[in-house]
């Protein structure tokens, strides 16, 4: 229905790991791979890489002569992300901008239609708030305002139930993880921890198993009847988590095979980035000509 674009966000991997950054240059095609396992195809969308695309970065430049240091520490996400990072007062200057470079990276492309986590709808608030900045100094029309594509699951918690997943943290499952993984994962999930026996009425708000349930399993009223028994009494922890390991393996398996066949052809996945990259460059150079025009910064053009 749309014509997609997916950015492999290096640069703003390098906001919160400025002194490893092997951590994001090592993952780059992991992420393609991640993207082509499920179903993404190249032919149909262009995957770009961002640090290959200069104009996001002087879109970033200029977008942030329109914000001020008090409304990016006003951002909800942003202000959860430092807490949960444990910056202090050592917040990366780049961090504390990402919000603005994502601004740049929707606008540079005249994205209508962001598909987000609900933690990211203020993203799209404040790059709003920047397109009708810019478009005020430039007296015209020069870039579009954007809305979020929620899914039927806004948000999927961790594992553990406490944050975002987080490979580091351990507390999440990745397209890449073995069956003995997904076990592991699914055994240590967050349920209800006062329901001590089989027979004791269960809680299912909160219980990440059903959180999971909800989110995978392709019979939700089965979902709906486990649901209903676990809240009388009568169904274990170990029952619901079977059934939702049965469930991941069984959508994961295919996935995993796939990235690995992927994942094995690194020049493939170069050429994929390389060929999203180019075309990119090519759409966003536009849109950075004409915020230099509405800035003045056009003298030889």
């Amino acid at each position: 229905q749309y014509e997609q674009t997916i950015l492999v966000a290096d640069l703003q991997g390098l906001t919160d790991n400025g002194n490893n950054p092997h951590k994001v240059s090592s993952n780059i095609l992991n992420v393609v791979a991640d993207y082509l396992a499920v179903g993404i195809d190249p032919l149909k969308t262009t995957i770009c890489l961002q640090s290959a695309i200069p104009a996001l970065a002087e879109l970033t430049m200029y977008y942030s002569n329109l914000v001020s240091v008090a409304r990016l520490q006003r951002n909800p996400t942003v202000k959860n992300e430092i807490a949960s990072k444990s910056f202090g007062s050592s917040i990366p200057t780049g961090f504390l901008m990402y919000p603005i470079s994502q601004a740049a990276d929707i606008t540079a492309f005249k994205a209508t239609l962001i598909p987000v986590g609900d933690d990211q709808l203020p993203m799209i608030e404040q790059t709003n708030e920047i397109v009708r900045k810019l478009n005020s100094i430039a007296q015209d029309e020069i870039l579009v305002e954007c809305r979020p594509l929620l899914s039927k699951v806004p948000r999927l918690p961790s594992t553990d139930g406490k944050s975002k997943m987080s490979k580091s943290m351990g507390n999440c499952i990745l397209l890449s993880s073995s069956e003995k993984d997904i076990s592991k994962a699914v055994k240590s999930m967050y349920t209800d921890p006062n329901h001590l026996r089989i027979e004791d009425p269960g809680q299912v708000e909160g219980n990440i198993v059903f959180t999971y349930l909800d989110a995978f399993h392709s019979d939700l009223n089965y979902v709906n009847d486990l649901k209903q028994k676990y809240r009388e009494g009568g169904l274990g922890d170990g029952t619901t988590k079977k059934i939702l390991e049965e469930c991941l393996q069984e959508i994961l398996r295919p996935v995993r095979e796939r990235r690995e066949t992927f994942i094995s052809d690194k020049a493939q996945l170069i050429e994929i980035l390389q060929k999203g990259s180019e075309k990119s460059q090519d759409e966003s150079s536009q849109v950075l000509k004409d915020v230099k025009n509405a800035f003045g910064l056009n003298l030889f053009q």
